[in-house]
């Protein structure tokens, strides 16, 4: 690693800009910012799954995929660097499978719920989905890797696994919708 932040206000973007990791500086709201800044949040959302009570390998899967956002907000914030593979999505999608192949077949959507640790997994899908909508946009102006796509829309595949598996293992169930209500 090269510098360390000593001194954690700087003032250098009390002018509405920032620092990128090549050095070069944009404007906060700049696309690029609100990619890397999701995935960011994104990020800081499945720490808070990792408060809850988790099986250890939800926790060991989770705490991985939490260094690799890590990677890909630097792959973002830093343009044409690569730190997500194709190798990372297709362990997504192994680990996505081993996971779904036990549950039962949907039949019915399931509303966000079924116990702290499946909520707090649904809210973060829900924001990698949007650090994946994100991250297409800044595709549609600057060179973004297909890869880091890739690997924001099968994480939130598997966060949604996810969240009916520990849905399930808190003993509160799924939350199905009900569309006969009305």
């Amino acid at each position: 690693m090269g510098h360390r932040l000593s001194k954690i206000y700087t003032r250098t973007g009390d002018d509405g800009t920032t620092g990128l990791g090549d050095g070069s500086r944009v404007a906060k709201d700049s696309a690029r910012v609100a990619a890397y800044g999701t995935v960011d949040e994104a990020n800081s959302c499945i720490g808070l799954v990792l408060a809850s009570e988790l099986p250890d390998d939800v926790r060991a899967l989770l705490t991985r995929v939490q260094h690799q956002m890590f990677d890909l907000g630097g792959e973002l914030c830093i343009p044409g660097h690569a730190a997500i593979f194709q190798a990372d999505i297709e362990r997504l999608e192994s680990e996505l499978d081993a996971f779904n192949e036990p549950l039962p077949a949907l039949k019915d959507f399931i509303l966000p719920g079924g116990g702290e640790a499946a909520a707090r997994c649904h809210i973060a899908r829900t924001v990698v989905r949007r650090a994946e909508r994100e991250t297409v946009t800044l595709a549609r102006h600057d060179a973004v890797r297909p890869e880091a796509v890739r690997y924001l829309n099968r994480l939130s595949d598997l966060l949604f696994v996810l969240a009916r598996v520990l849905a399930r293992a808190s003993g509160h169930g799924e939350v199905l919708w009900n569309h006969e209500r009305r």
